[in-house]
């Protein structure tokens, strides 16, 4: 029988044949660049190579050398780009000429091209590789970035799959690129010319890396093992080392050294400091020794050469260093070879190269000569005091710093090397022409290397140590190959023999032959020839003659294939082979080679030329078989694992092999016979079908004719398990079935005496492990228990254990299955025999006890509340067991360590012997995530456990609906009162579409916003094309909508603010009128209507803020500023430039400025914007520069100038232009805000005369622009209290004027300027400047505004100031009225919210006649917004706090009739008006964007009264001009306050204001109320303002309160500044989006406040969408139910979450409950589904009807649920009531929002069903059932429903489950009264009975959780004198008491006869 086992020379049959053509060549044939490859060749080489002369003719040599056929090549690979998901797909990246294509293609896909390269000059190499791009914060991991690398002769261009291209310059001839782990690995060609050279040259480095197509190439260094072990780090310089084959996991290198003959294996990492300081400290040392004299050359070589033979043994396996320096004594090194301080570096050649084109970057020399750098000198190590370094002589190596080298990157350290050949007349060994690295089943690694040469493949095995960078190599086997190819999907590898014949390995272990149809294997033997194949030193790919091989093909080229493997030469065999030996041979094609292996497909190469793809197939394809092998492996030792393995493979991929459906069977049959059993003889396996004979195992059976059927079918279909359960139904049948269940009964005891007893053969592989192997298998089963889509699999499992348990004598264990699958159970019966002596064979194992494991009665126990013993499971195989097992343990146990530390509590882990125990730590490091804050509650604790783990919501259908339920409980509290800052999987898995959705946006990539996210986008339904012009389409609709749904406020702020129409110029002519005056007077109507136009954009910038996402390929549509008229009746057009009336000249240059500004801010932040679109957008013509400028400037503002790139700015700069200089500037500053930038530094330094050095030549730039340059340094270093900047602005705000012109006009913009960049820097410092005390800041500034003596002027720009202005008389003190406002609002910043007393002092307004007089009324405001904003936290909203900022002396006077004749009634009044309004702005600041109702009466009330005044007689005394001022200060401060609330009443304020156009109305006061309305509807309503410093300096600036009287006016206050209020932004509009229809809603918030000084903690509600108050003052914002599902947010934690969803759109999705409707259809909850079912509840049920279910949920499995299950069709049985469960069912499910609970409720009532009708063939459905029961008694949850106070229990409705209890306990109750005695039977553990009374036994003993008493048997149960005493007994083996209830009356019974029992 032995014999059995033993190897047979076993076929299996290669699947999937198909031709293969490489996909690039079609696609070259039709390539369009083919013509233009023809045209080029046409052209003389020297045309080709533009740069110098060398090179040139370098070039056209190589092009001569260059053969006249294109070469082609391509590798293959697994596909992995983009993230398709589980397709199988490969990638195919093709070479020939100067194309690269890159394709990709499925087995049930057609090959697409994915990328196509055409390059320049001819392709020497293309390959796949990974660069790390390294991230800014130094945790984040590298992002790797895929690319394709194309090598040409002189670069290497670099695609990435993301879209960047890069161009590196080779410094020197590469012979070939190796993709790695951290970059490309370039070997150096090694030319001829090197070798001939004096020995003192040193060798140059080979190889050198590049870790990013931006960084330099460094050579690599090494370090070898063998002597001298510390110092031996030394640059990778041996001409004779090729490398072979690189890999990225795990990072090794193989090299090939060509003197010597063998190979290495090199580990590959980054350098390490140590190493770095080693290779970088050798110059210095050379310098000293340098200085003793050199050694004389021939002493040199000769010590170099003796090295080998003084220090290593020959013979020895080991290895000095770099094979015993052998590259001294081979000294090749490179001609050109200079110092370092004769050439340039390569960095700055790398410099170099990367500004220019690549072709003139890299003149191609010599291959050594071009990178003449010297690195360092490399003398042995091993001896530093006897050798001097031989390149140096000691001028050069005292030549300094410059000598130090490159630092290399990355280090090689030497692994393992090939024991050189012991004897010399031996053929050395030669290059390896392919190497790759396979695995085998049983997880041993093998790097392989096929020598050609040899026809050997040597497979060396390798274990990582613990040091994850060491491997280990312990030993080498050789097998006979001509080539061979991994198989990495199966771990296997395909051989090529040396006869011809395909074979299969896995490892070093032979599977099989390989048939492949339609192909013979060559009969005769090759290996005779195998000598003659070596000879010819062409056959071999050696690196000897590099320069040949180079040129020679490409297909030599060792190309790394997906599989990281060499393709070697083998592809075209030479002419000279064995082929013309045998001609006959040629008519049949046979294999030649293999290569291109991906997953498990490889392709053969004939000898014709053709390839055929091929596929080997897998080891098991159903799930089923997959687990069982996987168990196999993980218990079984692992040769005999390997045995089984190999076995089953072979059997199952025999040619024509078994379907998928069989494929269990086949197993089965394998398995058995592999422990002993004879399967001919046992029933159950020799009725097991499957349809192929079996070789080695089973002997073949006769085929039988298919037509004819016989007896043993017959017998077939009787023993089947079906026909029994008919059988057991239909007792009509009996007299059929008796003779067979007669025999069945009695084998139970013992055999019929007429079979031969069963023996099972000892000798068989598996026989010792078969306890062993039970075990795992149980457990297996155990764990596809828990997944419904796999009982099949389980079933078909159980009757494979309950043989082996059998025939182990396991009596609990066939007990379990036998209540598992009560009717399969019993109709097995056969037992196998096994001897004691055998018994003995066995092993039987510690861990497999009497007791079977079983994960329902270990869960059923944590819910009773019993102890629990940690439950056995497989890692890695039984991981859902894992995750229940410890879901229960946290979830009903209550243990929080569960997950975490105690996990071993609950789970045993068991590891077979010989496996190393890794897995548990990593394990354990796995499983304990992060542990949280235990202030979580468990439900919380474990969703996000499990979302950890990875398991999902379709994970949890497939769990079984009893063990899912508590699952389902806690991710039900879950949904309840969600946590808002959980992640996407989180939110997936509580079913809260909404929250997946906020985090599906969060985890957004940050640049990529996604265009206004889930709103739509459609836009506004106004078509007529004068609306589109106007530039505030892009307003959201949707949400404006929403906000303001009652009137249409946001068109009329549109019609204000429009400047792209023609404006109605109205004037009446009267008859006195000439036509010619007429005309005028329109034309100067129209010039006073064109002041109001050109102030527009300003306000219009504010309105559409940051609503646009433009399209990358359209220009920015820039609405054009109208400034004619039209004059009714007739429409006629009234024009400026008529020439009729004077007009100013350059009028239209700022307002076209703010258009553009205007337009430029519509784009958001998040938009995505390059700096070529925003060249693109440069106008053609001149007169468009202005509006280019603004938009400069708007970029800025909203962030996107940052990646303009340096030499646009450069150039914009350089073009001169004034307006486009200071856009550029406030701009790039306003970008960088806050940064201290020091590129941003140098710009604006150059453009402020005071930032140069004194010795600089004058620059000529206009005065505006020092201007905006000085404001920029202020926003650069904000808040920064940068000494050096403040010193320099504190000397500026006091410039004085200089001898000549200079600084002479508009000195108060500049001062004022440097007085706010002033600020800025120091900005809230306070008294706390680090190091200013001596600049007296507050002093110096405090005389600036009171006016004294000048200081003499400190710092390097005295010598400017020495000499006095020729034009203005200032004398020796101060102009106060140039410096007093900027000094006045320095200040003010400095101190800002400081609440300092003393310096607000200073700024209180003067109290008597006489100090008024001498301070202009304007500086009054300033001075006391200044003082107001100092003492931030006294500002109150109301009209007393304003009025008590008037001193005394005005107050008392300013209402009388008679006053003094000593007080100037004007001055008094014009002092009260702007004091008044500079409260009123302080008011403004102080609760900007707040809309502060008690500020806005406050301010409102101010507003009116101004207006009054204009309007009435006191207006002449205060004047109109300053009224008018006054008004514009307190209108910016109401729509602050309100700013993005479109309040109605500060919109007719600003309505109001619009219309007058005459008087005093002048351009800045246009300005003033256009800004205030577009503060007022700030961003379309969606952006408000913030009160943190940087706003608050941000506002000043552009709110100054002195506005320009004309267009061109800058002479006090810079216009550009006006649009810097942008910069206080923010946007803080919440808008709730339904998460079902993507459309905004109506839903209510509680926002809840922190409690500050004036108020405790404090909840508002809200109706969002609307505006939240600013972030800091908030704790809480939560959306309130009963409409959506709740959800809140909390600030306490941090402000994050909140700030990044407002960012966005302000969108926060929200999901409607059922039955609920949105508040825009019923506003007060009347029309819900819900509302009338108050009254009564029963009467809701039956009126329910399943129509209405639309309206309730949009969930389409309801939906359809409710169509085909809850309406009445033809034929069903019991309708009624059927109707009237699932209609109840349904509304229940829906109410209470648990729709996925209807899966549950419906399997609850089929059990039950099928139950009652005595129809349950297993027990499953009663286990689930029970555990519903038990989960619902569970005292664990009712303690926790009761403190909740909700959740629990609220999953399953109260009545439903009570009514199934009934029924189930009613039917089995019957049940026990009627057939009491087979009950009994069963616990006198008499033989079972068949059929229904066996099924409604174990039923029974399930559902009443009755544990096998088969054990307890000898303590009998007899003899129990009373109840009491029973309960004592079987408490203690946990039978619940109402099951005891029910045996009481059996066991205690009226005193028995032990017959009658």
């Amino acid at each position: 029988m032995s014999n059995v086992y033993e190897e047979r020379a076993t076929m299996i049959a290669a699947g999937e044949l198909q031709s293969f053509v490489p996909f690039g060549r079609e696609h070259c044939k039709n390539h369009p660049n083919a013509v233009n490859l023809q045209l080029r060749q046409l052209q003389p080489a020297s045309e080709l190579w533009s740069s110098d002369g060398a090179a040139g003719l370098v070039g056209s040599l190589q092009e001569v050398t260059l053969q006249e056929n294109e070469r082609e090549c391509w590798q293959l690979r697994k596909g992995c780009v983009g993230d398709s998901g589980d397709v199988d797909y490969e990638e195919e990246l093709y070479t020939a000429g100067n194309m690269v294509i890159w394709s990709q293609g499925s087995r049930n896909q057609a090959s697409s091209v994915y990328k196509a390269f055409t390059v320049d000059s001819l392709v020497q190499q293309a390959l796949w590789c990974n660069f790390g791009v390294p991230q800014k914060n130094k945790d984040a991991h590298e992002v790797e970035e895929q690319t394709v690398c194309i090598v040409q002769s002189t670069c290497v261009n670099v695609h990435s799959v993301s879209g960047k291209d890069f161009i590196s310059p080779l410094p020197f001839q590469v012979s070939t690129l190796w993709p790695t782990k951290f970059g490309l690995l370039l070997e150096r060609k090694n030319p001829a010319s090197d070798a001939p050279l004096s020995p003192l040259r040193e060798p140059l480095p080979t190889v050198f890396s590049m870790l990013h197509p931006l960084d330099e190439i460094s050579p690599v260094i090494c370090r070898p093992s063998g002597l001298f072990e510390a110092a031996s780090v030394q640059y990778v310089s041996d001409s004779t080392m090729k490398i072979v084959f690189t890999c990225s996991d795990p990072s090794i290198v193989v090299t090939y050294d060509t003197v010597q003959g063998n190979h290495s294996v090199w580990a590959l990492h980054k350098v390490t400091s140590e190493e770095q300081a080693a290779m970088l400290k050798w110059p210095e040392q050379m310098g000293s020794r340098a200085q003793q004299g050199l050694v004389g050359p021939s002493f040199l070589t000769s010590h170099l050469r003796s090295v080998p033979r003084l220090d290593s043994p020959v013979g020895v396996g080991m290895v000095s260093p770099l094979h015993c320096h052998a590259l001294h004594s081979r000294m090749t090194s490179s001609p050109g070879h200079h110092s370092r301080t004769h050439s340039p570096s390569i960095s700055n050649m790398a410099a170099l190269s990367r500004s220019h084109s690549p072709g003139m970057a890299a003149p191609s020399f010599t291959g050594a000569a071009r990178f003449n750098v010297s690195y360092c000198s490399l003398s042995p190590r091993g001896h530093p005091s006897l050798l001097p370094s031989p390149n140096s002589t000691i001028n050069e190596s005292l030549l300094g710093p410059e000598m130090e080298p490159i630092v290399p990157d990355l280090c090689m350290e030497q692994l393992w090397s090939e024991p050189a050949s012991a004897a010399p007349h031996r053929e050395m060994s030669c290059q390896a022409s392919k190497v790759f690295l396979t695995s085998d089943l049983c997880e041993n690694h093998y790097l392989c290397f096929l020598v050609e040469s040899h026809q050997q493949l040597r497979c060396v095995k390798f274990i990582e140590s613990n040091n994850p960078s060491q491997l280990i190599f312990p030993s080498v086997v050789t097998l006979p190959a001509k080539d061979a190819a991994p198989l990495e999907h199966i771990d296997a590898m395909l051989v090529l023999e040396t006869n011809g014949s395909l074979a299969l390995y896995t490892g070093i272990t032979r599977v099989s032959k390989v048939f492949v149809p339609g192909l013979l294997s060559p009969s005769f033997s090759l290996s005779n020839h195998s000598g003659q194949q070596s000879t010819p030193i062409e056959g071999v790919s050696t690196p000897a003659k590099a320069t040949g091989r180079h040129i020679r093909t490409m297909d030599e080229m060792a190309m790394p294939s997906p599989v990281s493997e060499i393709k070697g030469s083998t592809t075209k065999l030479p002419d000279w082979s064995w082929q013309d030996d045998y001609p006959f041979q040629t008519m049949v094609p046979y294999i030649q080679a293999l290569r291109d292996p991906v997953s498990n497909r490889v392709t053969l190469e004939l000898s014709n030329g053709t390839m055929l793809r091929i596929s080997i197939p897998e080891i098991a394809t159903s799930e089923l078989v997959r687990k069982c092998l996987q168990a196999l492996r993980f218990i079984l030792p692992k040769d005999v694992a390997m045995k089984v393995l190999v076995k089953w493979y072979s059997m199952y991929n025999a040619p024509g092999g078994p379907s998928a459906h069989l494929e269990w069977n086949l197993f089965v049959t394998c398995f058995i016979s592999l422990m002993g059993y004879n399967t001919e003889r046992l029933r159950w396996t020799r009725n097991l079908h499957f349809e192929v004979p079996l070789s080695p195992v089973i002997a073949a059976k006769k085929a039988r004719p298919a037509e004819t059927g016989s007896d043993e079918d017959w017998e077939y279909m009787r023993g089947c398990h079906y026909h029994r359960q008919m059988v057991c139904r239909l007792a009509g049948l009996e007299s059929v079935t008796s003779e067979p269940s007669a025999g069945d009964s009695s084998s139970q005891s013992q055999s019929p005496p007429t079979s031969p007893t069963l023996r099972l053969d000892s000798s068989a592989p598996l026989f010792p492990h078969i306890p062993a192997l039970f075990y795992v298998l149980h457990l297996l089963y155990q764990e596809m228990q828990l997944n419904d889509l796999q009982r099949g699999g389980a079933r078909a499992l159980v009757s494979l254990l309950q043989q082996l348990a059998r025939d182990l004598h396991l009596e609990q264990y066939i007990d379990l299955y036998w209540r598992d699958y009560p009717s399969l159970i019993t109709s097995f019966t056969e037992v196998c025999l096994i001897e004691q002596a055998q018994l003995e064979q066995m092993q039987r194992p510690a861990f497999l006890r009497a007791e079977p494991p079983c994960v329902f009665s270990w869960l059923s126990r944590c819910l009773r509340g019993q102890e629990v013993p940690p439950f056995p499971f497989l890692p890695g195989i039984c991981e859902r067991t894992r995750l229940l097992v410890l879901s229960y343990a946290l979830y009903i146990v209550g243990d929080e360590n569960a997950i975490s530390v105690d996990m071993y509590k609950y789970l045993a882990k068991f590891s077979a012997g010989q496996r190393k125990s890794g897995s548990e730590a990593n394990f354990r490091r796995q499983s304990s995530g992060k542990t949280e804050s235990s202030n979580e509650s468990l439900a919380e604790k474990l969703v996000v456990w499990l979302t950890s783990a990875g398991f999902t919501l379709k994970d949890l259908e497939s769990v079984p609906f009893g063990v899912a339920l508590p699952i389902r409980d806690a991710i039900y509290q879950c949904r309840e009162q969600p946590c808002s800052d959980w992640s996407e999987d989180v939110c997936l898995l509580i079913g809260r579409q909404d929250l997946t959705k906020q985090a599906h946006k969060l985890t957004l990539a940050k640049g990529k916003a996604p265009v206004g996210p889930g709103l739509s986008l459609e836009p506004p339904t106004t078509t007529e094309a004068e609306e589109e012009e106007d530039g505030m389409t892009e307003l959201n609709q949707d949400v404006i909508g929403l906000i303001w749904s009652q009137d249409l406020r946001v068109q009329e702020a549109r019609r204000l603010l429009q400047s792209s129409r023609p404006v109605r110029v109205s004037v009446v002519h009267l008859p006195e009128v000439s036509d010619h005056e007429y005309i005028e007077e329109k034309e100067n109507k129209l010039l006073q209507l064109c002041q109001r136009t050109m102030a527009l954009p300003v306000g219009r910038g504010l309105f559409t803020l940051f609503s646009y996402h433009p399209v990358p390929t359209e220009p920015l549509p820039v609405p054009k500023l109208n400034l004619t008229g039209r004059a009714p009746p007739r429409n006629t057009m009234v024009d400026l430039n008529s020439g009729n009336i004077d007009v100013p000249p350059n009028m239209t240059g700022w307002s076209s400025f703010h258009n553009g500004v205007a337009a430029g801010l519509t784009i958001a932040p998040a938009s995505q914007v390059d700096s070529a679109w925003i060249a693109y957008n440069k106008p053609k013509i001149p007169e468009l520069a202005n509006e280019y400028a603004g938009f400069l400037m708007a970029l800025g503002l909203n962030g996107h100038l940052t990646k303009l790139a340096t030499l646009n700015i450069h150039d914009y700069l350089t073009k001169g232009h004034e307006m486009t200089s200071i856009g550029l500037l406030l701009g790039v500053s306003a970008a960088k805000l806050g940064t201290m930038d020091m590129s941003i530094t140098r710009l604006l330094s150059i453009h402020i005369p005071a930032l140069l050095p004194p010795t600089s030549t004058e620059l000529d730039v206009p005065h505006n622009v020092q201007v905006a340059a000085v404001v920029g340094v202020g926003l650069v270093y904000q808040g920064t209290g940068h000494r050096h900047n403040a010193e320099i602005l504190l000397a500026e705000i006091g410039r004085p004027p200089g001898p000549e012109m200079e600084y002479c006009t508009d000195r108060e913009s500049y001062s004022l300027a440097a007085g706010l960049a002033l600020g800025m820097v120091c900005l809230g410092h306070g008294s706390n400047l680090i190091g200013m005390t001596d600049l007296n800041v507050p002093e110096q500034l405090y005389q600036y505004m009171v006016g004294g003596h000048r200081r003499t002027h400190a710092g390097i720009n005295r010598e400017k100031h020495k000499s006095p202005s020729y034009q203005i008389k200032e004398g020796d003190t101060i102009n106060v009225d140039v410096t007093c406002p900027g000094a006045t609002l320095a200040l003010a910043m400095i101190y800002l919210k400081t609440n300092n007393r003393s310096i607000a002092d200073w700024l209180k307004a003067p109290d008597t006649m006489f100090l008024l007089d001498f301070i202009k009324p304007e500086f009054l405001l300033l001075r006391t917004l200044a003082r107001c904003i100092i003492m931030w936290d006294e500002i109150l909203p109301n009209s007393d706090w304003v009025s008590s900022n008037v001193p005394q002396i005005i107050k008392e006077n300013i209402g009388n009739t008679v006053v003094s004749e000593d007080l100037n009634m004007e001055t008094l009044a014009q002092a009260h008006d702007y004091i008044i309004a500079g409260a009123c702005m302080a008011v403004g600041f102080r609760f900007a964007g707040s809309a502060n109702s008690d500020a806005f009466d406050c301010l409102y009330k101010f507003a009116r009264t101004f207006m009054q005044g204009l309007t009435s007689a006191t207006a002449t005394v205060t004047g109109p001009y300053n009224l008018q001022t006054c008004l514009s200060m307190v209108l910016l401060a109401v729509s602050m306050v309100m700013a993005g609330s479109g309040n109605l009443r500060v919109l007719q304020l600003c309505r109001f204001l619009h219309k007058r156009t005459s008087g005093e109305m002048n351009y800045g006061f246009h300005m003033a109320h256009h800004m205030a309305l577009g503060l007022l509807f700030l961003g379309g309503g969606r952006y408000t303002l913030s009160t943190s410093n940087s706003a608050i300096a941000a506002l000043l600036c552009a709110l100054y309160p002195h506005f320009p009287a004309h267009s061109t006016d800058n002479r006090y206050h810079l216009q550009a500044l006006r649009h810097l209020g942008v910069l206080a932004a923010e946007p803080r509009l919440l808008v709730p989006v339904d998460v079902d229809t993507l459309k905004p809603c109506y839903a209510l918030l509680d926002v809840t406040y922190k409690e500050s000084q004036w108020y405790e903690e404090t909840t508002v509600e809200l109706m969002a969408p609307s505006m939240l108050p600013e972030l800091q003052l908030l704790s809480r914002i939560k959306v309130k139910g009963p409409r959506y599902w709740e959800l809140s947010i909390d600030l306490s934690k941090g402000t994050q979450h909140l700030q990044s969803i407002l960012s966005r759109d302000g969108v926060l999705y929200v999901k409607l409950r059922a039955g609920q409707l949105p508040y825009k259809d019923d506003p007060r909850g009347w029309k819900s589904l819900l509302a009338p079912s108050v009254n009564n509840r029963n009467s809701e049920v039956r009126t329910f009807k399943p129509e209405a279910i639309s309206t309730f949920t949009s969930d389409p499995a309801l939906v359809s649920f409710a169509e085909y299950f809850c309406k009445a069709s033809d034929g069903m049985k019991n309708r009624g009531e059927t109707l009237a469960l699932f209609s109840a069912i349904l509304y229940e499910s829906v109410t209470q929002e648990n729709p996925e609970m209807l899966p549950t409720y419906i399997a609850i009532d089929q059990a039950v069903r099928s139950l009652r009708r005595g129809e349950a063939s297993e027990t499953f459905a009663l286990w689930q059932m029970r555990l519903v029961l038990e989960m619902c008694e569970s005292r664990t949850l009712q303690g926790r429903v009761r403190e909740g106070g909700q959740g629990g229990g609220a999953l399953l409705s109260s009545e439903f489950l009570p009514v199934m209890k009934n029924t189930a306990d009613g039917t089995l109750d019957h049940w026990l009264a009627d057939h009491s005695e087979v009950l009994r039977a069963y616990l006198r553990n008499q033989p079972l009975a068949e059929g229904r009374q066996s099924t409604m036994l174990a039923c029974f003993l399930v559902y009443h959780s009755i544990p096998c008493l088969r054990s307890f048997h000898h303590s009998p149960l007899e003899g129990i004198p009373s109840f009491p005493e029973l309960l004592l007994r079987f408490s203690q083996l946990g039978v619940p008491v109402r099951a005891l209830l029910r045996l009481s009356p059996l066991i205690l019974g009226p005193a028995p006869s032990p017959h009658a029992l």
